[in-house]
């Protein structure tokens, strides 16, 4: 092994949270359950605390994710909290300009504007959300450049407040694309390794093979997602992630649902086809004890040799979900 091999005691470790609508519950509990989460992370040492962009999905609460983002920072103290994405494609970027200048200038020092170019939803909603002609993700070059330069000041309109913000923006990906103009822009690269986990290593190896040294980094700068569950049995954190399993059984389906209980069976909802799609999708999870857990992520990184590492942990019980985001963190900080 190589005497220069990163560990995960190394890197920084963060929260992706999707504020998870359980079955039976609301989206006041979902966000409650966000702040509550927020608070903990901060506590258990996690660097950033990132929410995402989704629109008509029952199972999401996180979809005025800027408001979203303006609360989380207001109930933490330090911890980064910004966006993982804003999926740009469904804005008018001077309003993103204004929206994350506004939180820049609210929590200075704290904000990141992670963008994604998907819509985040299906076609018929990404219209609802915004009907002119570059919502397609081919727009999302140009329409970064036109944010970029709101920041800039550099624009015939100007964003105030924006102009003159200095808040880290990320590229978000699952393919190659944003890899590409990553590299391309100097920028930092966060991989969505939580449902693409097949193109994690070609897309991280484009990025840092392609890059152009910025004002904003010198050298190439990655994080992956990651879906961690973590339990104090094994057996215990595999019945936990049937939710997760349940829920990316829904999408395959197309009718997204709010997230579920777990169940004790699993072949009992799934066919073969679907056992194939979702398995396919989320073998890059890291399920199971701590011990188990530091093997997993430790496999990973040294597979990815990622500089960030980002949690998603879609679980029923907010206790057991808090626990969950309790071990890894005890595991990133060698205590277990």
């Amino acid at each position: 092994m190589s005497q220069d091999r990163k560990t995960i005691q190394e890197i920084p470790y963060s929260v992706l949270d999707l504020s998870p609508i359980i079955q039976g519950g609301t989206p006041a509990q979902s966000l409650q359950n966000t702040l509550d989460l927020a608070r903990h992370a901060e506590n258990w040492g996690y660097t950033r605390y990132w929410v995402a962009e989704h629109h008509n999905m029952p199972g999401v609460a996180s979809a005025a994710t800027s408001v979203v983002i303006g609360r989380v920072a207001a109930e933490t103290e330090k911890i980064r909290v910004g966006s993982g994405g804003i999926m740009l494609p469904n804005h008018a970027p001077l309003m993103i300009a204004e929206q994350f200048g506004t939180l820049e200038s609210l929590f200075p020092g704290r904000i990141d504007l992670g963008l994604g170019r998907a819509p985040g939803t299906d076609q018929l909603t990404a219209r609802a959300l915004r009907r002119d002609g570059r919502s397609s993700g081919q727009f999302f070059p140009e329409l970064l450049a036109e944010l970029r330069g709101y920041f800039a000041g550099k624009n015939p309109v100007r964003a105030f407040p924006g102009e003159g913000s200095d808040l880290p923006i990320w590229l978000l990906g699952s393919s190659d694309f944003s890899a590409r103009l990553a590299a391309e822009l100097g920028l930092p690269f966060a991989f969505a390794s939580h449902f693409s986990p097949e193109y994690t290593v070609p897309a991280l190896r484009l990025y840092r093979e392609n890059f152009q040294p910025s004002e904003v980094l010198d050298e190439p700068h990655a994080m992956i997602g990651i879906n961690v569950i973590a339990a104090d049995e094994e057996e215990e954190a595999h019945r936990l992630s049937t939710s997760m399993l349940q829920q990316f059984i829904s999408m395959v389906r197309n009718r997204p649902e709010p997230l579920q209980p777990p169940v004790e069976d699993i072949d009992a909802i799934w066919n073969e086809y679907e056992q194939a799609a979702v398995t396919r999708q989320l073998a890059g999870s890291v399920i199971g004890a701590p011990q188990t857990v530091k093997e997993g992520l430790q496999q990973l990184l040294d597979e990815t040799q990622a500089d960030e590492i980002m949690i998603n942990a879609a679980i029923f019980d907010h206790a057991a979900r808090l626990h969950s985001f309790e071990l890894v963190s005890e595991i990133f900080k060698g205590s277990r």
